[in-house]
């Protein structure tokens, strides 16, 4: 299979995957209880006033006919209005999707950094208390609900310990680089939040793909001629056991921005998460359909990304 075909097919995977999940989101929100025309329509409206608004917003409309028009509107680039706002709900993404980017890549970052060192730490040093003490800590990290260790943290460092701020994104009364500072700490509790529901699966894959590294030939032959162990372990072995872990970066942002808006909600922050709380509880559908778009391609992108990026790697996936 050439490069060309092989990044066509999962490209055209990718548009099939965001269509699939447009349509779920659109017939699951139809299907929460509630009326949404009572977050646009005043009680105090006219019986006339009201269907004209629900017409304004195409609600009076069956529902194959709302589903082919929020389609039609898509590929115009159109994301409708918010119910609540009155404004464009591209607007109300844009003003929350900047802090939704700054805590993933933030809780990534911080994961690859600190899972990476910890799963070779535990490979060379397989069999011994520092590697079943990682691995304990890898598979507990798995098993936490997200909401439950951001509270702790906000319990510890927040409230007893008053170290860090307990909610928002930055101080209100900050200026120039006061500014900068307050995001930065701000940031922290929910980053390392994400970071330590993550972390486990980076350690305990790098763990295991490293061991399944330093058995192979190649690493038997280098310690043969008289290599470094060091280098042996992190030049030629990491090499090779990094390609799983460049997978699981992509698999695991699905979980990452799952995560991102439990914890965005725990912490008040003002993200993507933090918005499709609100416009839950309000039955904002416009808002929610669009952060809910937005995410998948988010998803399905990084997907698509890794394994095109895996596929130049390993010229085995192209012609699986």
């Amino acid at each position: 299979m050439s490069r060309l075909s092989f990044i066509l097919r999962r490209l055209g995977r990718s548009v099939f995957t965001i269509w699939f999940a447009v349509t779920v989101t659109f017939l699951l929100l139809r299907l929460l209880p509630g009326d949404p025309a009572l977050a646009i329509a005043s009680p105090n409206m006219t019986d006339d006033a009201r269907a004209a608004l629900l017409t304004q917003y195409g609600l009076d409309k069956p529902l194959i006919a709302q589903y082919g028009i929020y389609l039609f509107e898509l590929v115009r680039g159109n994301f409708g209005t918010s119910f609540t706002q009155s404004i464009p709900v591209m607007n109300v993404l844009l003003q929350r999707l900047p802090w939704t980017l700054l805590l993933t890549f933030t809780a990534l970052l911080l994961t690859v950094l600190v899972g990476i060192p910890l799963g070779v730490l535990a490979a060379s040093k397989k069999g011994r208390f520092i590697d079943k003490f990682v691995q304990i800590v890898g598979v507990t990290g798995q098993s936490i609900f997200v909401p439950s260790i951001g509270v702790l943290l906000l319990f510890v460092f927040g409230l007893n310990l008053r170290w860090l701020p307990i909610g928002g994104a930055y101080d209100t009364n900050a200026y120039g680089m006061a500014w900068y500072g307050s995001v930065i700490s701000h940031l922290i509790l929910p980053a390392v939040s994400l970071m330590l529901i993550q972390l486990g699966s980076y350690v305990l894959t790098m763990r295991s793909t490293l061991i399944e590294a330093l058995g192979e030939d190649y690493v038997t032959l280098a310690r043969a001629n008289g290599l470094p162990y060091r280098r042996i372990l992190w030049k030629h072995a990491l090499r090779n056991a990094l390609l799983p872990t460049t997978t699981l970066i992509g698999l695991q942002l699905g979980f990452l921005v799952g995560g991102a808006v439990l914890t965005e909600t725990v912490f008040a922050y003002p993200g993507i998460g933090r918005g499709i709380y609100e416009a839950v509880t309000q039955l904002d559908f416009p808002v929610l359909q669009g952060a809910f778009l937005l995410l998948a391609v988010t998803v399905v992108v990084a997907n698509m990304l890794t394994d095109i990026v895996y596929g130049f790697l390993d010229p085995r996936v192209k012609t699986s």
